[in-house]
């Protein structure tokens, strides 16, 4: 493998731009490298969206590279404002820009490029109270959802429910196929993130009703729980970007400005605040493996985050 020159020495010539993709990766930890990885895997995506063949990611720095610098340093501002556009936290926008302007500056100092990435960082966002739009914030949502007509009403209603009384990520809610539903046991099966397999959740009275309305308009046919109305994507799998754009859409209307990260954490502080504090059962409820203020201690979920999801789903 390809070593990077010690401090103070001169770097030697590349043959060519593709050894380039391996001095950057090369030494880093298992956990920092797929991080790394998973970033530029993204720019080689957003690559890709405008019509530039990209089949593996060491192509897209290639290409990237061959581009006098004015056309990279727009590109590279473009994908900060897409990736905005996602929903992206800032510290991620921000590491994936890091990313890209790691790579420039070791090609600029190989002499493979005579510039640099001016693409400043996505600017801080304002403080947000971590536990969300609030309670009645909340019943404000369900009811502009509610108010609207037909089966788009019901699913809206249903998946603030999921969202809020199970504190689901909306990536968690966007992969619920409606085999995953088991409303005769009172329970979904979910996939977590880190684990493996699908682990069963409790469903709380409030959000099982409003499943079993969901998926009596929705029809029991094999496919996707959450399903698009939109005309560009009728029928298809709701995406997160979508669920984003629900969640932004439906609190603008009750007059908050609300992600679906919002409604999660507005469970999880009424879920500390309804069990006095018990951070064992609000772990296991919160399916955070990162949640360390809760405590790292792990019980069973079909009991105790049961109990939790049916306390937050308290009217």
């Amino acid at each position: 493998m390809t070593t990077l020159p010690k401090p103070g020495a001169v770097p030697p010539a590349l043959p060519d731009r593709s050894q380039l993709l391996d001095i950057l990766l090369a030494g880093r930890k298992p956990r920092t490298l797929a991080v790394c990885q998973a970033d530029l895997e993204d720019f080689r995506r957003f690559i890709e969206t405008r019509s530039v063949p990209a089949p593996t990611v060491g192509k897209a720095v290639e290409w990237l590279l061959g581009n006098p610098s004015g056309f990279p340093n727009v590109l590279v501002s473009e994908y900060r404002w897409e990736m905005s556009e996602r929903g992206l936290p800032v510290a991620t926008i921000n590491r994936r820009l890091g990313t890209l302007r790691s790579l420039i500056k070791l090609a600029n100092t190989f002499g493979l490029v005579p510039w640099t990435l001016w693409v400043q960082n996505a600017p801080a966002q304002p403080y947000r109270n971590p536990g969300g739009p609030g309670r009645d914030g909340f019943r404000a949502m369900l009811d502009v959802a509610g108010a609207q007509p037909g089966p788009k009403g019901l699913r809206d209603v249903a998946l603030l429910r999921l969202l809020h009384d199970l504190g689901l990520r909306r990536g968690e809610a966007v992969r619920l196929d409606v085999e995953d539903v088991d409303l005769p046991g009172n329970r979904i099966s979910l996939l977590v993130r880190g684990r493996s397999g699908k682990e069963p959740m409790t469903l709380p009275a409030p959000t099982k009703a409003a499943l079993a309305a969901w998926l009596e308009a929705r029809g029991s046919e094999p496919g996707p729980l959450f399903v698009n109305f939109d005309r560009a994507g009728k029928g298809h799998r709701l995406t997160g970007t979508a669920v984003y754009h629900i969640v932004g859409r439906l609190g603008g209307k009750a007059g908050l400005t609300i992600r679906p990260q919002g409604l999660r954490q507005l469970a999880i502080t009424t879920a500390l605040d309804r069990t006095k504090g018990d951070v064992r059962a609000v772990a296991e409820f919160s399916r955070h493996k990162d949640l360390r203020p809760l405590g790292r201690y792990r019980y069973s979920r079909y009991g105790l985050a049961g109990k939790v999801s049916r306390l937050i789903a308290e009217e």
